[in-house]
């Protein structure tokens, strides 16, 4: 059972459309499990029926025309109660309704189960047959199990190209694609996808209009992989039996292979490049293999994974600076990293999508420094098939838009005019101090990791910057940059802000953070070897970006430091002895270094509890916002399938930045916010009214915070605050938040905040 549950999936996701997906389903369940009929019914989202979209049993012509709602027949109480239907005689349940199109009067038996995902059901899969008898558990849950597994799959293909299969006016049209605000604001555009280099499954398709060109192309990869392989052999030929020399035998032959070279040109032929068709090809390949009993044999697709790689690294393409990217791209992949990003000249890129990711990922972040709106977590983004087509990424609501009509374009056109318009006027606060309305002064300044973020913070109006990711220059080399480099990016940024603040965060990488030259291979990345532990770890590295840290800071004095990941008094200790040790090493060279602020970042909740000893180490905390209500939550940012959970206005979180905020104060020491929490409206209430000293977010949300921060006073702000802390709900919190910014005529900010 299992073995057929693993064949179908791997079909139906190498499938190139829904209805394809669903006839794969139908005829291989019903000849695995042995039974008369096997049928599909899928959700028309519009009318909010259930369509027979496929059916090996009943009559062909009842497929697409067959329709109930939630209310009607067997199919209808399966997806109403969202749960299993098991009837020994169908006909004698009240709920049996009869379709004279189907020729289901000589079934009896029936067992229906939903199709599920992400809480919404998309629609039914049914057994019957013609025998009375009630199907066994067993049956029923590996039914179950199979409608689990397919429910992805499913959806991806009806994101793919719509509900296929249906006739004349009954086409159900294609809906928007759903995902995470990523980055606000409306991009349109053209879809550029890129790939992780050599990584085959990710390839997309692209139409080629010389296919000679792209044969030759292509078997000019497999001549010089054949070439490096032979290469191999002769290197090591002498240090191999003859067993083991043998494998390289078999890549030589599967390079011959007429099947693989043959099926690829074909497929070329067909109008597709060359990387898509031999990931098809590959696809159907492996396949293959997989399915075969034989334990050796199956291994055999990790051969041709790895020869796949290899004739993907010949083929991979390299996009000239400007010309291999439309005036205005979108950027799309399973993830978008920061040279990826840097890779598009800035006046083409408009927008961002990712599979994965979330609000409060690395991309997330980069994207809004960067002034980009961006969509994540778009788990059913069909990733092959929209290179070069038309894109709308709604970073406010999360949804994208393939091939928009006119009409979605015009309505998206003038939202991005009003947002323009809304940031015209903001502009006039950009000089004015953030001062609430009974005369509390709060320090707005800019989150920036990227020397092109220091003009934005300065024309925003930020009084310094409060986090600068130091990752982002480590991010951006294939080594780890050395003293001297470091120490002039860190003086660029610290003479563009002098004389106010600059807080530069150490080396924070880990989890969502990875650099390509120091591979972190991680189960539980996010718990694990990250931040302050990775450079306790290796004092080489720490110490060496703390000396040129100290070294910008040279006559300027407005470096502030900042330990991120801290979650025992005893790390800051060991940071504390080292930063002194290189401090004690420049003055002994003779250079006049001054000792510089030093905080630490309250994001692990273990440190919550130990806030007393912390103050009488750091002159200030940071809280990062982002990791705390991950940890607190037990939510993994990244992972979309939980991102409806993660929200930094859950009451505990606000409790939590309560206790921070009260313990700090006793000792006199101020608390920064620094995550994403400081931009959003709603938050920044919240902020204000638990006594927070300043915030820091990136350069396009700040003077939407000025607004915000203008138009109440601290003490509406608490009476705001006391009463969320009443609520169990954060989603009650974000509504009521969201009506006091609608009665101060603030309500353009609340599209943006969430």
């Amino acid at each position: 059972m299992l073995d057929i549950l693993r064949s179908i999936t791997q079909e139906v996701n190498a499938a190139r459309d829904l209805e394809q997906a669903l006839a794969i389903i139908v005829e291989r369940v019903k000849s695995g499990l042995e039974v008369d009929v096997c049928s599909v019914y899928l959700v028309d989202h519009d009318s909010g029926e259930l369509v027979l979209m496929a059916s090996d049993g009943l009559l062909p012509e009842s497929i697409g025309y067959v329709r109930l709602s939630f209310e009607e027949g067997l199919v209808g109480l399966v997806a109403q109660r969202a749960e299993p239907v098991n009837l020994g005689n169908a006909p004698d349940h009240p709920r049996y309704r009869y379709f004279s199109e189907t020729g289901e009067e000589w079934y009896h038996a029936f067992l229906g189960v939903p199709i599920i995902h992400h809480r919404q059901v998309l629609g039914v899969l049914v057994l019957q047959q013609h025998a009375e008898h009630r199907y066994d558990e067993d049956l029923v849950t590996l039914l179950v199990t199979i409608a689990a597994q397919l429910a992805g799959a499913i959806a991806h293909a009806e994101a793919s190209g719509g509900i296929n299969g249906l006739n004349g006016d009954k086409r159900i049209e294609r809906h928007p694609l759903t995902g995470k605000p990523g980055a606000p604001g409306v991009a349109i555009g053209r879809a550029v996808v890129i790939h992780v280099e050599a990584d085959i499954t990710a390839v997309p398709n692209r139409v080629i209009e010389d296919i000679a060109a792209e044969q030759a192309r292509f078997l000019k990869a497999v001549a010089q992989v054949r070439e490096q392989i032979r290469r191999m052999v002769d290197n090591i030929s002498s240090s191999l039996s003859a067993a083991d020399a043998a494998l390289f035998d078999a890549y030589l032959l599967m390079l011959d292979s007429d099947s693989l070279i043959s099926a690829t040109l074909e497929r070329i032929a067909t109008g597709n490049w060359a990387p898509g068709a031999l990931r098809d090809t590959l696809g159907e390949h492996i396949r293959v293999f997989n399915d075969m009993e034989d334990a050796y044999l199956r291994e055999r697709a990790d051969d041709l994974r790895d020869l796949g790689r290899r004739l993907l690294l010949q083929l991979q393409p390299k996009r000239q600076h400007s010309t291999g990217y439309p005036k205005s791209t979108i950027l799309v992949g399973e993830e978008i990293t920061a040279s990826m990003l840097a890779e598009v000249p800035a006046k083409r890129l408009v927008g961002v999508v990712s599979v994965r990711g979330s609000s409060t990922s690395h991309t997330a972040i980069l994207a809004r420094a960067l002034g980009l709106p961006a969509v994540l977590g778009v788990d059913e983004l069909p990733i092959t098939r929209i290179d070069g087509l038309e894109l709308i990424a709604d970073g406010y609501s999360g949804r994208v838009f393939i091939n928009p009509p006119v009409g979605v374009k015009k309505e998206f056109r003038r939202l991005q005019r009003e947002e323009q318009e809304l940031t015209e006027d903001l502009q006039g606060l950009r000089d004015q101090d953030a001062i609430t309305r009974d005369g509390v002064r709060i320090s707005l300044l800019a989150n920036t990791g990227l020397l092109s973020d220091i003009g934005p913070s300065l024309n925003s109006g930020a009084e310094g910057v409060g986090l600068y990711r130091t990752e982002f220059p480590f991010m951006m080399r294939d080594r780890f940059p050395g003293e001297e480099e470091q120490r002039q990016v860190y003086r660029q940024v610290l003479e563009a802000f002098a004389p106010n603040p600059v807080t530069m965060r150490t080396l924070d990488v880990g989890g969502d953070k990875a650099l390509s030259y120091f591979p972190i291979e991680e189960d539980n990345p996010f718990l694990g070897w990250r931040g302050i532990r990775i450079t306790l770890d290796h004092p080489e590295i720490f110490l060496v970006q703390i000396r040129a840290m100290l070294k910008a800071n040279q006559g300027l004095n407005n470096l502030q430091l900042l330990l991120p990941m801290i979650t025992t008094i005893s790390e800051v200790d060991e940071s504390l002895k080292l930063i002194r040790r290189a401090h004690q090493e420049l003055l002994e060279e003779g250079l006049d270094i001054s000792m510089p602020m030093i905080g630490a970042m309250v994001e692990v909740p273990s440190l919550i509890y130990q806030i007393e000893p912390l103050c009488k180490r750091v002159d200030f905390l940071s809280v990062g916002s982002n990791d705390l209500t991950q940890y607190l939550l037990a939510v993994d940012r990244n992972n979309s399938r939980v991102a409806d959970l993660y929200d930094s206005l859950h009451p505990s979180v606000l409790r939590a930045l309560q206790m921070v905020v009260q313990g700090a104060k006793a000792h006199r020491v101020p608390v920064s916010v620094c995550g994403e929490m400081a931009g959003d409206p709603a938050a920044a209430l919240m902020l204000l009214a638990l006594g927070v000293n300043s915030l820091s977010m990136s350069a396009s949300s700040l003077l939407r915070i000025k607004w915000v921060l203008r138009s109440f006073s601290r003490r509406s702000a608490k009476t705001l605050l006391q009463q969320a802390l009443e609520m169990d709900d954060p989603k009650a919190i974000r509504r009521m938040l969201g009506a006091a910014l609608e009665k101060k005529g603030l309500g353009g900010l609340i599209r943006a905040g969430k």
